[in-house]
């Protein structure tokens, strides 16, 4: 009898232990999506600027 509460200790201690792995795996990727989003943004953004230094001045060109 006491091995089955030492049977069911360990079956729960290992449910846990793949409870915190699931959930540390999970919070890895969310960290992950969080910076591959960042990293995007300001690739973006510098894109933006270089476009923008890349277009001709509207005023000297006379077109608007």
């Amino acid at each position: 009898m006491d091995t089955d509460r030492v049977e069911g200790k360990v079956k729960e201690t290992e449910g846990e232990a793949q409870q915190k792995w699931g959930e540390a795996k999970d919070k890895a990727r969310d960290t992950w999506e969080d910076a591959k989003d960042k990293v995007e943004d300001v690739v973006d953004k510098g894109e933006d600027k270089v476009d923008d230094l890349n277009e001709p001045d509207r005023e000297s060109t006379g077109t608007r």
